[in-house]
């Protein structure tokens, strides 16, 4: 109230008008009244004297007096309400168990597809790992074979070398009985 009475000076400042340094001063000596005013430099703080009862007066519905420092204002609990609370807990409450239910179900799903994805994976690696070893012993059988077969040919070329001086041979034979 006390700032409202000092010319409206928090929505002139709202406004972004300049207040005259007697507006000020008002403003001033109108916080100073209600609480504690520090300045350091720019920033200016306020500090509201019996900040406590100021936010239970906030609180209280316009037209009301304001409750006794020590008495209460909360109204009576309604039983038909706390019932309504009570069922609803209870409803939430299901509902939980039941979302909780389902998760577990669906993370069993996913584990059982899981193991069944590793199972398979580790059986592939495994043939894998067998077709592999079986195609290296044919190889190396297939080579040792080359290497057999390499050496039974050796002595191919001194063959043809012989098949073809009889060759020669021959033709020259005949040449001489023509």
């Amino acid at each position: 109230e006390a700032l409202s009475l000092a010319g409206g000076g928090e929505a002139a400042a709202a406004a972004g008008r300049q207040l005259p340094e007697g507006r000020r001063a008002t403003l001033a000596s109108a916080l100073e009244l209600e609480g504690t005013v520090l300045r350091e430099g720019r920033l200016t703080q306020f500090v509201a004297n019996n900040l406590e009862r100021r936010i239970r007066l906030s609180g209280a519905p316009r037209g009301e007096p304001p409750a006794g420092g020590s008495g209460s204002s909360i109204p009576a609990i309604d039983p038909g309400a706390l019932q309504d609370v009570v069922a609803l807990a209870g409803q939430v409450a299901a509902q939980v168990d039941e979302l909780l239910r389902n998760v577990h179900c669906g993370l069993q799903a996913l584990t059982a597809l899981s193991v069944g994805c590793i199972q398979t994976y580790r059986d592939g690696v495994e043939s894998l790992g067998e077709a592999a070893d079986l195609s290296i012993r044919a190889m190396y059988a297939l080579v040792a074979r080359c290497e057999e077969l390499d050496r039974a040919m050796q002595p191919v070329p001194a063959l043809a070398k012989r098949i073809r001086d009889m060759k020669g041979t021959l033709e020259r034979l005949e040449g001489l009985c023509k």
